[in-house]
């Protein structure tokens, strides 16, 4: 197939593009390996200037990443990238279009595709109502159009799928797609040798997370429960790596470690340095139909983890209750910390590889491409 694939450039603090990272690079990446004809436009919301890549994924066709700026002069052709964008697909001669990462971005999908006679297929890889571009006038509305139009919906998380069967009441069929994981990436590892690499306390008791540092994702709840750590366990460390929110101050003292924004790659050290994985999720719109990237890297690592236990994670962690506390609780998060560091346990939930994830979509694709190639 000849698929074309929409999105925003910057994803959970990364770089879409340049560091070929998550769910919006895997997922059409990893239809180029499996032999589909994929290129990709994005929006870069941050950007100043626009940029042509070709990744050569595969012997058989590179993949070519399009973005167009939307900063500074750059914001005056922002009106015009739907004509843009359907004289790109009147040149690529796509046979799907599969639109991804937000608002805005699933609804020009479904758009465009009514415009040439083409299936869509729309990924949600959050809750996108929880996002704060939803308070924008007419955004709702627009989500909603993308969701009964599409014809085909992914979620994250099957409390996704089923908020949106039951919200929205779509047409289309709604398959469940989680997070992976880049499996030559994150792998189990030397912990010391990690945290040699990282330059951290070689024999202290470390715990920590990575990713985004913000209320949002529920950190606050693990800094309030590094007060009450630090005074029970003297020799316990903390380590910190993300994007920080502005507002939202850092723990202080020489027992915590914030090691900044990391590559993927060292992220995967990280993740084999630590004695134990926090993941905070709060009991809100957002957290409660995620599924937080960095549980699948941790599992592949085999680092015990702590979680909120709601969500996607009560699901995940279900066989091993002793992981879970209650969200947005900082002493159930430092009491359950305490239990994994004295009695470690690791969840027995595997942790499955962009490959196989996408492998497992890719016949729902075909079938839309076929079925509408048989009707139209």
């Amino acid at each position: 197939m000849r698929i074309a694939f929409l999105c925003k450039r910057h994803y959970t603090g990364k770089d879409v593009i340049h560091d070929r990272y998550g769910r919006l690079y895997e997922l059409p990446g990893q239809l180029n390996r499996l032999g589909h004809d994929v290129q990709a436009w994005c929006l870069d919301y941050r950007g100043y200037r626009d940029e042509e890549q070709q990744h050569d994924l595969t012997t058989n066709q590179a993949m070519c990443w399009n973005s167009r700026a939307t900063r500074g002069m750059r914001v005056a052709h922002l009106p015009t990238y739907p004509l843009h964008l359907l004289k790109q697909l009147d040149t690529f001669r796509p046979d799907l279009l599969i639109g991804a990462s937000d608002i805005p971005h699933v609804a020009l999908s479904v758009w465009l595709s009514r415009q040439r006679g083409l299936p869509c297929a729309i990924d949600l890889y959050d809750n996108f109502e929880s996002f704060g571009q939803a308070r924008i006038p007419g955004f709702h509305r627009l989500l909603r159009y993308a969701i009964r139009n599409a014809d085909l919906i992914v979620t994250v998380s099957q409390a996704l799928r089923e908020k949106i069967q039951r919200d929205h009441k779509p047409h289309a069929p709604v398959q469940v797609m989680p997070n992976g994981i880049n499996a030559s990436t994150f792998a189990p590892g030397s912990r010391s040798a990690a945290r040699q690499l990282l330059g951290l306390p070689l024999t202290a008791p470390l715990i920590g997370t990575a990713g985004g540092l913000s209320r949002m994702k529920g950190i606050d709840t693990l800094y309030a429960a590094w007060q009450q750590l630090q005074q029970v366990r003297p020799e316990l460390q903390l380590v910190l790596a993300g994007p920080r929110e502005k507002n939202l101050p850092l723990p202080i003292g020489s027992r915590v470690h914030y090691l900044g924004e990391l590559a993927e790659t060292q992220v995967a050290t990280l993740f084999r340095a630590l004695d134990v994985g926090v993941i905070t999720v709060q009991d809100s719109p957002f957290g409660r139909y995620c599924f937080p990237q960095k549980a699948s890297e941790m599992l592949a690592c085999r680092l015990p983890i702590v979680a909120s236990n709601v969500g996607e994670m009560a699901h995940l962690l279900a066989s091993s209750p002793q992981a879970l506390f209650t969200p947005d609780n900082p002493h159930a998060l430092a009491m359950t910390v305490l239990n994994q560091l004295d009695a470690p346990c690791l969840s027995p939930s595997p942790a499955l590889n962009w490959n196989d994830l996408v492998k497992a979509l890719e016949p729902a694709l075909e079938r839309l491409e076929q079925s509408y190639s048989r009707e139209h």
